[in-house]
């Protein structure tokens, strides 16, 4: 599919109605609370084993590759605004990851809002990624917007509690909850997926009795000194692609190991969408952790 289509789809598709306005935001996590929808893996995921096991209240899937070659782990964390229940091309993405890279992949079926908060849902994932790491060896993290704050914040919390997670991969990281970036508005009439308005009425229900701006709601407000490699996949046609490049700068000068890709034109979580860019991406998703195996495997 041509990158030109998708903004015409979302658009007449009406892909952003819920992230335009507060009182429809509100309606809806209202109704994702009442009829609560799907979450399971398709039957036909191809390349892995799949198994789910119920922890704490948590569905908790582990893919595992079919031929039972394991070199570690990774832990992803949906997006959906935190409100939206795990998709299809999430559960593809981690079935690819863990197909060709022989990682075992565990993926939370996190609650989400309004009875899932981050001070719930972070350390969680957290843990997950210690437990992943002494049961498989070298243990990624890896999100896409909603799933990418929690990823990153997952990985603060980790390096605070002495755990340097090798590298995190973050897909259209939503990184500021307050939405207060100034060239957001610049972005605005070109993103057909998100808005501000409903977008704060998200993030100020994730965030529960935290400050929007504690580094477990917006991880961009976090200190990064001495947290592992962090991939950034962002296009410009993205209101959170502001705060990507906020993000890229104070990694810089934290003097994180970042690998930054930004792409002009693209939509919000481009690397999941069925485009030749989007293919690109996840090759490149699939290269960088094939690597990051590499070097981890030769020094041990």
């Amino acid at each position: 599919m041509s990158r030109f289509v998708i903004p015409g789809l979302l658009r007449v598709t009406r892909r952003n109605r819920n992230y335009l306005d507060a009182e429809r935001a509100t309606a809806y996590v209202r109704e994702r609370a009442l009829r609560p929808v799907a979450y399971g893996p398709s039957a036909r995921l191809r390349g892995v084993e799949v198994s789910v096991v119920h922890d704490r209240g948590w569905p908790i899937y582990t893919l595992t590759p079919s031929d039972g070659i394991s070199r570690g782990g990774l832990v992803y964390a949906h997006g959906g605004g935190w409100v939206g229940e795990i998709a299809s091309a999430h559960w593809q993405l981690a079935a690819r990851i863990a197909a060709q890279t022989h990682l075992v992949v565990t993926v939370p079926i996190y609650p989400l809002i309004p009875f899932g908060t981050a001070a719930q849902v972070v350390p969680r994932v957290a843990d997950l990624v210690t437990a992943a790491a002494e049961r498989y060896g070298p243990t990624f993290l890896a999100g896409d917007s909603a799933g990418g704050q929690i990823a990153l914040s997952a990985a603060l919390h980790l390096r605070d509690a002495g755990h340097t997670v090798p590298r995190t991969i973050l897909i259209s990281p939503a990184l500021d909850l307050t939405l207060e970036n100034p060239e957001i508005d610049d972005v605005l009439l070109r993103d057909p997926w998100l808005g501000r308005d409903g977008g704060l009425v998200f993030g100020r229900l994730w965030s529960g009795e935290l400050s929007m701006k504690d580094p477990l709601v917006s991880p961009l407000f976090g200190d990064f000194e001495g947290l592992g490699a962090v991939t950034v996949f962002t296009g410009t046609h993205d209101i959170l692609n502001p705060d990507a490049r906020l993000l890229a700068a104070k990694m810089r000068q934290a003097d994180v190991d970042l690998d930054y890709n930004e792409e002009p034109g693209l939509v919000h979580v481009y690397p999941l969408t069925p485009t030749a860019e989007g293919a690109h991406a996840r090759r490149r998703i699939i290269t960088t952790l094939r690597a990051e195996l590499d070097a981890a495997h030769s020094i041990s």
